[in-house]
């Protein structure tokens, strides 16, 4: 926004001329006065003190101190022709004249130069405030954005706010600059010869050499836009241009431009640190995952692997001599931790997908019970001591889900109580609606989980200290794949205790209304 005229706008042709109109005018009132004054009997002095207040204003109201020194002259030379004698001459009579006109000169190019020199004062503080009032906001929406479009689109904003010019942006990938973004000054939309190949090149320029360049510089002048490199001291961010048109930039627009660009280059220096040390954190947690992963299988595999591999060793070397009771023992053994390695087969893959984004859900309307029998079908035979009983409260309890998904949820929420419990333990799936929600309990008469524990229960690897002493050890999938599934369906899940003793696992799911078609 070009608030205030400076010395080279003031030497250009509209601006000398403007001016000049204004030095005119008054002057010709100033001697409209003077004429008054002269025939109403006033003495020269008041005359010479119209004239000097004539200067005064011009001073305030033009744009150089130039023409402070012009009109000083001027009046002079004037006030010589009008109103000394002889009259409507430049000559003079009386000898005291010449030290008149001097002191003349003097007092108004003095007074003239003061008030010029104060109305500059009072442009650059004004100008220091409204650069420091720009400053701030754009630091302000600098701080509020996220991402590099973002901080492209608040930057480019405040220029063109400032300069009422359109503008353009190139970001950076790192190697190149990226297609560019258009942000224009008004709703024409982006000037055309911005969007030239020739344009894009001189860009490109800028980038690789990180120097300025286009119109109004001395490298490649013909374009029509001004380009500036967006850089901090180690990276160069992007590349911005400004439609220069038929005026230049002034010393105080072209300031707060680099001061704009040099704010917008930090935010992103900072943007781009923040990412990659969000992507460094990311990197670290998945190799501490691999790693946790590995080890777990490393350890956990070979106690069903060699039960596998023992009892079919003892079938192959002994099985002619081995009762009906204990072959049938030993498949069933073999059966159990066959489908415990599908089990844990299944959890690291669904693990797999989830961490690299590739969980796709297919939700639809199914009837809880339903899902929770299918559920129940598949829990591990080798638990048949536990008590397993389900209550509902509405007889058609519809729930919006991916089946699989959850009927896997529920598998290992029970599965995770049929570990931490003793024989003989009662767990009560319950279902009921509240609202908007289908909410399903998963209760258990064990001995609970410690206060301390329960805060990791949904963490990857987490497992508990309290297993009883013939299970097999988890690897701490289960409960973190669930908790993960059901976020994804944009339900809860969380555990609270079960009086006197147990435990509740809780999760949620949206409801769905049942329709009845006649």
């Amino acid at each position: 926004m070009n608030l205030y005229d400076t010395e080279n706008q003031a030497l250009s042709l509209p601006s000398v001329l403007r001016n000049t109109g204004k030095c005119i005018l008054l002057l010709f009132a100033v001697t409209l006065a003077g004429f008054l004054f002269f025939h109403l009997g006033f003495t020269e002095a008041n005359i010479i003190t119209i004239y000097i207040l004539g200067v005064l204003v011009i001073s305030v109201v033009t744009s150089s101190w130039i023409y402070s020194l012009i009109s000083s002259l001027v009046s002079v030379l004037v006030f010589n022709f009008f109103f000394t004698a002889p009259h409507f001459t430049f000559q003079a009579y009386d000898q005291g004249y010449p030290v008149t006109f001097l002191v003349m000169f003097l007092a108004a190019f003095i007074t003239g130069s003061l008030a010029s020199r104060l109305k500059n004062q009072a442009r650059q503080s004004a100008q220091s405030e409204y650069r420091t009032r720009v400053l701030f906001e754009t630091s302000q929406l600098l701080q509020q954005a996220r991402g590099g479009q973002e901080i492209m689109a608040a930057a480019a904003s405040q220029l063109v706010k400032l300069l009422e010019r359109d503008v353009v942006f190139y970001l950076s990938d790192g190697e190149k600059l990226g297609e560019p973004q258009f942000f224009p000054a008004d709703d024409r939309g982006p000037a055309p010869c911005s969007q030239s190949d020739n344009e894009k090149a001189v860009a490109a320029w800028v980038f690789q050499h990180n120097h300025q360049a286009g119109a109004a510089t001395d490298t490649l002048s013909s374009a029509s836009c001004l380009y500036l490199a967006i850089r901090t001291s180690q990276h160069i961010h992007g590349v911005a241009g400004i439609v220069m048109g038929e005026e230049p930039l002034d010393s105080f627009e072209r300031s707060v431009l680099l001061s704009i660009l040099a704010e917008s280059a930090l935010a992103l220096e900072n943007d781009r640190n923040a990412r990659e040390k969000e992507t460094a954190a990311i990197l670290a947690e998945h190799e501490q995952l691999r790693a946790n992963l590995l080890r777990s299988i490393s350890h956990d595999l070979r106690t069903p692997l060699t039960s596998i591999s023992g009892n079919a060793t003892n079938l192959l070397s002994y099985g002619s001599g081995l009762n009906e009771e204990t072959k049938t023992q030993i498949y069933t053994d073999i059966y159990d931790d066959s489908m415990w390695l599908i089990n844990l087969v299944e959890n690291l893959l669904s693990v797999t997908r989830i961490e690299d984004g590739q969980m796709n859900l297919n939700p639809s309307a199914q009837l809880m019970d339903e899902v929770i029998a299918e559920a129940l079908r598949h829990i591990n035979r080798k638990h048949t001591e536990h008590t397993i009983t389900v209550q509902s409260q509405e007889e058609f309890l519809l729930a919006r889900m991916d089946a699989r998904l959850i009927i896997q949820v529920i598998i290992n929420i029970v599965d995770n109580a049929i570990k931490y419990t003793p024989e003989g333990s009662e767990i009560r799936i319950q279902t009921k609606k509240e609202g908007e929600w289908v909410i399903v309990e998963i209760a258990d008469n064990g001995p609970g989980i410690p206060d301390d524990a329960k805060p990791h229960v949904f963490d990857m690897f987490y497992c508990g200290a309290n297993e009883i002493a013939d299970s097999r050890r988890s690897l701490g999938l289960g409960l973190a794949l669930c908790h993960s599934i059901i976020r994804a369906h944009g339900g809860d899940i969380f555990l609270s205790n079960q009086e006197p003793h147990g435990s509740i696992f809780t999760f949620t799911l949206p409801a769905e209304e049942v329709t009845l078609h006649e």
